[in-house]
């Protein structure tokens, strides 16, 4: 089975179109959101509703939990003056371009969505969340304490669990003696932060011999893919935003 899993288009309509066209010339059984579908650029109703007419089953991101409730507050941690004041500027512009409509799905969003696998003799648990499973905006960077990922993914009952958030893709492979689980960053569609302008998102391939006492069996493609950078860009210089949310995604940073 594969599996098609995408996140953080932040209002990015230039990527999310890109997005869709290269998933869908692969095929996958499945697809699903991981949240953060507005924030940081122009089109958040229009990335909503690409989305919405798909019937893609989606998770609430903090940005979208944010805005589907109003708030002045996306639960971002910005770490100087000027991070904050341009995020201040950002939810600002987001609450004022956001439609009724948009609001009130991204208001009902689930906070998770957990897939159960029967495969031979195993369970296999996947579960999607946007942060974690115990905070939408907790970070769950690569370089975690092994002991401390294993813990979040025991405590939620995940083999698989699959993240978004950071913006940076990763997959670790985590051992407690013959059971393996798999923690996944899926990257970006619409932000990346990786130093990787082009869009991201994950393929994961589970297959009927897919075990959790193997660790081989549960593969991940990372995907990557060209989007017009350039429109995107320019379109955050032609509005309200701060020009810093332009050369982030040229730099992809």
């Amino acid at each position: 089975m594969k599996i098609a899993l995408f996140s953080d288009i932040h209002a990015n309509l230039p990527a999310l179109q890109a997005f869709f066209k290269d998933v869908e010339e692969r095929k996958p059984d499945a697809i699903y959101c991981l949240g953060d579908l507005v924030g940081y650029n122009i089109w958040p109703n229009e990335v909503i509703n690409e989305i919405r007419k798909r019937g893609i089953p989606t998770i609430a991101g903090n940005y979208d939990f944010g805005i589907g409730r109003a708030t002045n507050d996306c639960g971002c941690a910005y770490k100087t003056d000027l991070e904050k004041a341009n995020g201040g500027v950002s939810i600002s512009f987001t609450n004022e371009i956001v439609k009724d409509e948009e609001r009130r799905y991204l208001r009902t969003l689930p906070a998770h969505i957990k897939v159960e696998f029967q495969l031979n003799n195993d369970k296999l648990n996947l579960l999607l969340v946007h942060g974690s499973p115990r905070k939408i905006n907790e970070y769950l960077f690569e370089d975690r304490e092994e002991k401390s990922m294993l813990r979040i993914m025991h405590e939620a009952d995940a083999d698989v669990m699959c993240f978004g958030h950071t913006h940076k893709p990763y997959h670790r492979i985590l051992s407690e003696e013959t059971h393996y689980r798999h923690a996944i960053n899926i990257g970006s569609v619409g932000k990346p932060k990786d130093g990787d302008p082009r869009g991201g998102y994950v393929m994961l391939h589970i297959n009927e011999n897919s075990s959790i006492s193997d660790k081989t069996t549960v593969q991940t493609e990372f995907i990557r893919f060209e989007y017009d950078v350039e429109k995107a860009a320019k379109a955050v210089e032609d509005s309200p935003l701060p020009n810093d949310y332009a050369e982030s995604l040229r730099k992809g940073v």
